[in-house]
């Protein structure tokens, strides 16, 4: 393997501040205080967007999974998530907190996977709020979806990770209560493989790996997986067969990011390609295949 490409195959990324280890906590001790808990995924990688340690602390919660930014995803392929989901038995949806796209069916999926609790209380003559626990890594948007809910900014957001520091219970009219918890990811990223595609995505932060590495890798799967779109967003010929520093530097050219002697300037050629990805400029694109896993 070429030595440019043995990089990225083989650096490791982690990135865990020290508010992970706190919100992990809080989340184990909140977790008994609600009724449902949304798990909010990326539809553009929904497996590798999933905190693994999630599973553990919602135990035995009714759980829905939310497919957000659903509206950059491939939709063929986001069908096919919830295809898998249902399969399993689990209860998804795909949306758009950024357009509000499938917000509104959110509410009654979560009264019906809390129908037990209601009834309990109804029994009772108990009229008590169902409380909703909101989780997920960074930058899968939570206070995105949470602000969509309420109809106006309760939660801070931002196209970043890390902007939701500390927990926040926030109260619907609809007899609904929503506890915003801080992005966390797993200690360690044992599947470096999960871990590129989330740098590619933003959910860890640019600084954590040099971009010009993280589009290397991101321009080899999509050579893989979506040649047409790289095709048709940059102008080129046949990209078969190139490394992904090759194709960036063909990038590069094409986009004038030339510096002295008429090298590319390959920083400036990544982050036009990682802000093309991130800005869905090169198209709709799924990294994560439903078929490749097993709930």
């Amino acid at each position: 393997m070429d030595n440019k490409s043995e990089i990225y195959h083989t650096s490791n990324i982690n990135w865990y501040p020290g508010h992970m280890a706190k919100t992990r906590r809080m989340l184990e001790e909140n977790i008994k205080l609600v009724d449902v808990v949304i798990e909010i995924l990326d539809a553009r990688i929904p497996q590798s967007s999933r905190n693994p340690h999630f599973s553990d602390i919602v135990a035995s919660k009714p759980r829905l999974i939310i497919l957000n930014k659903s509206d950059m995803a491939d939709s063929a392929k986001t069908e096919k998530w919830l295809a898998f989901y249902r399969k399993n038995n689990i209860k998804a949806l795909c949306v758009s907190c950024q357009t509000g796209k499938g917000v509104n069916q959110i509410a009654p999926e979560i009264f019906e996977l809390a129908k037990d609790k209601i009834e309990k209380y109804s029994q009772k003559g108990i009229k008590k709020s169902i409380k909703v626990m909101i989780i997920g890594i960074p930058n899968v948007g939570k206070s995105t979806l949470i602000n969509r809910l309420v109809g106006k900014a309760a939660a801070k957001t931002g196209d970043r990770p890390g902007v939701t520091l500390s927990k926040q219970w926030i109260r619907l009219k609809d007899g609904l209560e929503l506890l915003d918890t801080p992005g966390i990811l797993p200690p360690k990223l044992e599947d470096q493989d999960a871990a590129l595609k989330l740098a590619y995505t933003g959910a860890i932060k640019d600084e954590i790996m040099e971009t010009e590495l993280i589009c290397y890798s991101l321009l080899e799967n999509l050579i893989i997986n979506y040649p047409e779109l790289l095709i048709e967003r940059y102008k080129l010929s046949e990209i078969q067969g190139l490394k992904g520093y090759e194709l960036l530097e063909k990038i590069g050219r094409k986009r004038g990011c030339l510096i002295s002697g008429g090298e590319v300037d390959m920083s400036r050629a990544a982050n036009i390609v990682l802000e093309d990805f991130r800005s869905l400029k090169i198209g709709r694109i799924t990294l994560d295949f439903a078929e490749e896993y097993n709930e």
